[in-house]
Parts: C-alpha cells; sequence; structure tokens
C-alpha cells in the first residue's frame, strides 16, 4: 500500500492546536511571560525567600502577595532590559560573572557561603543567573542613560544659588574610616580569620598595624582584616561624620579622632563594656571640613552638587527609560491576574 502524504492543512491545524494549549500557561508554574521568555513562579519564590530571609516578623497573606507582585515587576523590567541587552550585544560575559562571584564570596569560607545561600533558598547557579541579571541591567541603563547625561557649569552654579545654606556648616564635618577586630565567636566576619577571643584579637590587631605601618593602604588592609562587615568592603569607609555625631560614640574614640590630623591613623582603640573589651578598632581621619559657609569655587562643593545632580537625573532618566521599554515589549502577568481573580472575588 502507499501512504498518502499528510495534510499540510492537517498539519497547521495540529500546529495551531498543540500552540493553543501552551498559550495560556498556569499561573502555578508560569508567574508572567516577557517577549516570549517565561519567568517561572519557582524563581519567583525563590526570590521571595531570599528577600525574607533572615526576617523575624511573618508576613500576612496580603503583605506576602503584595511583595511576590512588586519582586515579579522587578524581574519582568530585568527580563525587559536583558532582551535589550541582547539586541545590543550588551551581554554580561563569564568573566564578569565569575569575577563578581568571588566578590560576594570572598568574605566567607566555603561553609559560611554555602549557609548563606542556603538561608536565601539559593544555589551557586541561582546566583550567579542573578548576578548575570543585575550586571547585564546595569550595562543596558549606562549606554542607554546614564552616559549621556552631562551636568553643565551652570546647572552648578544654579544649584548652588538655590541651596546655598546647605553649604554652610553649622559645625566640623569628619570623613573617617575603621578597621574592627571583635573578641566575640560568635560574630562572622567581613574577610580573612575572624578572632575567636580576647587574646587572638589583639593578636590580629598587631598584625593590622604591622601592616599600617610598612605603608600599606589603609583601605586594602580594612577590606582584607576588618570584621566589619557594613563597611569592609568599601575599604572601612564610615562616610562624613558631623562633630555632634561623635558624642554617641565612646570617649577612646571620640578623643582619638579629635588629635588625628587629616590621613592619620589612630593607635589601637579598646572599647570596654562595664570593664570588658567588646572591639578593637583603628579610625583613619580622612579629611575634615571646618564649619562656615563654603562656596562654590570648592571643588569639593562643586563635586557635591554634582553628584547630586546626576543622581536626581539618572533616577528620572531610568525611570521614563524603563516605561519606554515596558510599553514597547509584550508582557503577560499570570501571577497578578491570578491574584485579581481569586482574592478580589474572596472579599
Amino acid at each position: 500500500m502507499s501512504s498518502r502524504p499528510i495534510s499540510v492543512v492537517f498539519l497547521l491545524i495540529l500546529a495551531s492546536l498543540l500552540g493553543a494549549c501552551d498559550l495560556k500557561p498556569s499561573a502555578e508554574e508560569v508567574a508572567a511571560i516577557v517577549d516570549g521568555r517565561k519567568i517561572y513562579r519557582a524563581d519567583l519564590e525563590k526570590y521571595f525567600h531570599n528577600q525574607m530571609a533572615g526576617s523575624n516578623q511573618p508576613l500576612g497573606e496580603e503583605q506576602a502577595i503584595s511583595l511576590r507582585l512588586s519582586i515579579l515587576d522587578e524581574l519582568i523590567e530585568n527580563e525587559i532590559l536583558m532582551r535589550r541587552a541582547e539586541k545590543l550585544g550588551l551581554l554580561a560575559t563569564d568573566e564578569e560573572i565569575e569575577r563578581k562571584l568571588n566578590e560576594a564570596r570572598s568574605p566567607y569560607n566555603p561553609q559560611q557561603f554555602k549557609q548563606w545561600l542556603d538561608e536565601r533558598k539559593l544555589t551557586v547557579d541561582d546566583f550567579k543567573r542573578e548576578i548575570r541579571r543585575t550586571l547585564t541591567a546595569d550595562k543596558v541603563l549606562h549606554k542607554e542613560v546614564t552616559s549621556k547625561i552631562n551636568i553643565t557649569s551652570d546647572d552648578v552654579a544654579n544649584y548652588y544659588k538655590q541651596h546655598k545654606a546647605e553649604f554652610n556648616l553649622i559645625e566640623p564635618r569628619y570623613h573617617l574610616a575603621h578597621i574592627v577586630v571583635t573578641p566575640a565567636p560568635e560574630q562572622g566576619p567581613a574577610s580573612g580569620t575572624k578572632a575567636r577571643n580576647e587574646a587572638e584579637a589583639r593578636k590580629k590587631m598587631q598584625a593590622i598595624v604591622a601592616h599600617l605601618e610598612a605603608g600599606e593602604a589603609f583601605a586594602s588592609v580594612a577590606m582584607t582584616y576588618s570584621e566589619d562587615s557594613s563597611t569592609a568592603a568599601n575599604g572601612g569607609d564610615l562616610g562624613i561624620v558631623p562633630e555632634s555625631a561623635l558624642k554617641q560614640t565612646d570617649n577612646a574614640t571620640r578623643e582619638s579622632i579629635l588629635r588625628l590630623k587629616p590621613g592619620q591613623f589612630s593607635p589601637m582603640i579598646t572599647v570596654l563594656d562595664h570593664g570588658q573589651p567588646v572591639e578593637f578598632r583603628i579610625v583613619k581621619l580622612i579629611a575634615v571640613e571646618p564649619a562656615g559657609q563654603r562656596d562654590v569655587s570648592d571643588p569639593r562643593v562643586e563635586q557635591e552638587i554634582r553628584k547630586q545632580l546626576e543622581g536626581h537625573r539618572e533616577q528620572l532618566l531610568k525611570t521614563a527609560y524603563e516605561e519606554v521599554m515596558r510599553d514597547q515589549a509584550k508582557v503577560e502577568n499570570f501571577y497578578a491576574q491570578q491574584v485579581l481573580d481569586t482574592t478580589g472575588s474572596s472579599h
């Protein structure tokens, strides 16, 4: 028997039926589709648990839904930027991702980093995908928005005229950095080996002092040895501190700072609590600004104004850019529709 050729019309009908099965996927599996790319509900849940990691306050049902909707909105925006990056040839490279991954895990030993991921219900691959998205989005926004921002001298002068009072300092301001070591074993390290008791902490501080006196950069030493996880990655930088804020710190630290000249760092400071050492620190005075009116000709004033203007303009343009990109994209938000269908009907 000779087999009859299958009708082309039948094939087209079959293909359309098969395609129709996938046109409206379940919101239990797919949270949204952006230009044909699926954002899976499982990924949404991972980001949700990531944001909830370390929180002792459980969310109510509606709060949890609101957070998921907010996270999904960010994922949709990010997916739109990923598609744009493909067209522009700006996808983050494997080398860039590995470099960022190494930076992220440098404060921890392998066991601590695994615990950090486990708490957020993430695998290393999950984390690398997030790094890829973030780096790629940054590349797109830099090319399409940030690189086109131009702050002129007139912009700076006009801002200064309108905000002159803001540059009249009523008290001196100190730009500080520090290196911290604690004897407490339960406090996780920012990097390097964590001191587990007072003897180890003092020994570690002696080594830090030796590095500094040998001429090593304070920021580099802080990144390597400081146990203050909130500042170590930035070279121990504490930012600008008004003189009145120094009254909130311990006497030994305050007196050491007031004796320093810009560029100098203090000897080891022992912070006591009920007579027991709870922290050892070294503080560096990066710069000090005296009280009084600062003029627009001051390079620090101009830099500060430019930074503020660039930040405001960048936020404005990024918001506009993301809106335009979203208008051009085809977005189907199944999770939002599910919330509308189920939550709305329950009230």
